[in-house]
């Protein structure tokens, strides 16, 4: 499974409908609405790094209000969920 992590510029005065059709993109788990210099943060994620090009090219960038992306592709996980299932082997 790879994840990427998409930046996302969006036409603030309908940044909920914007989120909502994000959100039905094939491969899109998430869609967070942020502070700071972004509007919107979505994971994608899927099977190849095609999948990634299409779910950002032609799913989210062609949702109406997206403004701009920038995408992240995540070459490795850390979480407190994967430390504690690995500290609890044998337990």
């Amino acid at each position: 499974m790879i994840t990427a992590i998409v930046f996302i510029q969006a036409d603030v005065a309908r940044l909920g409908d914007v989120a909502e059709r994000i959100a039905e993109v094939a491969g899109v788990s998430e869609v967070y609405s942020v502070t700071g210099e972004l509007d919107l943060v979505a994971m994608v994620r899927v099977r190849t790094v095609d999948d990634i090009s299409t779910a950002v090219t032609d799913g989210i960038n062609t949702v109406d209000g997206v403004l701009s992306t920038q995408t992240q592709i995540a070459y490795r996980a850390y979480s407190q969920h994967d430390l504690d299932e690995a500290f609890s082997i044998g337990l």
